[in-house]
């Protein structure tokens, strides 16, 4: 039997997922449909309430920063290697898009929170990121936000970057929060 602590925690790990999924619905699908605007705006307003209920504003911002970047070196190589079109491209049609920029910040609300237990465990968040990294671009394809000119590399080569990527993040996570944790002992000392 799970106790009140756990419940609670297991309630709001799985409130976040809910709430994350529905940002990256809203993100894909506008995108699809050459509406990204109001994708974006829903993941701006989750990670922006998923910050206000953290006790760790600073890592959670850091950690999205760190994401953002990751995410614009990762689809701007993965758009200019051919591995992947995507709708709705912006302006700067040779950069990765605003709302797959929006989809790190998003991510990283996820390592933050319904992730965290991956914290310390690179080689299963590798494996994690090499089946989930390559599924959620898969399912985005699907839903019409872009193209794979060659699906079965394109995948071979998501898998690969999101079995790196994802230890990155989970560790980036873990080593903000120790850092932030070693600071707080530091000044009451």
């Amino acid at each position: 039997m799970l106790n009140r602590p756990t419940l609670i925690k297991l309630a709001k790990g799985v409130a976040e997922f809910c709430l994350f999924q529905g940002a990256w619905f809203a993100c894909v699908l506008g995108a699809a449909h050459g509406e990204v605007g109001w994708g974006v705006l829903a993941v701006v307003v989750w990670v922006l309430i998923s910050w206000s209920l953290s006790d760790q504003r600073r890592v959670d911002v850091m950690l999205a920063l760190q994401a953002v970047t990751m995410g614009l070196v990762w689809d701007t190589w993965m758009l200019r290697g051919g591995w992947v079109d995507y709708a709705a491209p912006g302006p700067a049609a040779l950069w990765a898009p605003v709302w797959i920029l929006a989809l790190w910040a998003l991510f990283a609300t996820l390592v933050r929170g319904p992730l965290s237990w991956l914290h310390g465990r690179p080689w299963l968040a590798a494996l994690l990121g090499a089946i989930g990294g390559p599924m959620s671009y898969l399912a985005a394809v699907r839903l019409g936000a872009g193209r794979f000119p060659d699906p079965t590399q394109s995948l071979l080569v998501l898998g690969m970057g999101w079995a790196v990527m994802t230890p990155m993040l989970t560790e980036m996570a873990r080593w903000l929060l120790t850092r932030t944790a070693g600071n707080k002992a530091a000044s009451r000392g």
